[in-house]
């Protein structure tokens, strides 16, 4: 039976977490204070003692009880709602602003902080020659 149809294997699920997270087996390792190696060999366990598993679901940011209830189906499951909504745009539709009155925001922001520089720029020339002038 492959790791891919057994339904308790610990390790399969953790590799499954890892993956969706975008994390590496090297990251991981890393965080574990181990080696890629060791992940590997992990990640082909059907079963991990209790202790260890705390640590990885702290790694993953992940539960004791996410890892051990993990199954891709549901993973799926919840990925697929988002599509459900057709207003939904992952949130997206929620902005309580206009990003244009934002943008031109910024630009005048921009604007008064080039008209504060220029005038300092020309204060400095002013105090200079004056300086100039009294010697």
């Amino acid at each position: 039976m492959s790791t891919l149809t057994k339904p308790n294997h610990i390790g399969r699920k953790i590799s499954r977490i890892r993956e969706l997270r975008d994390m590496k087996q090297e990251a991981l390792a890393q965080a574990l204070g181990t080696n890629q190696q060791a992940i590997s060999a992990m990640e082909n366990s059907e079963t991990i003692d209790d202790d260890k598993l705390v640590e990885v679901a702290k790694a993953l940011g992940v539960s004791v009880d996410a890892i051990k209830n993990f199954s891709d189906e549901a993973a799926i499951n919840y990925f697929n709602t988002f599509n459900e909504s057709p207003n939904n745009y992952f949130g997206l539709n929620n902005c309580t602003f206009n990003p244009l009155d934002k943008l031109m925001e910024t630009v005048e922001e921009n604007k008064k902080l080039y008209e504060r520089l220029l005038q300092a720029e020309k204060d400095k020339i002013e105090y200079l020659e004056k300086l100039l002038k009294d010697k």
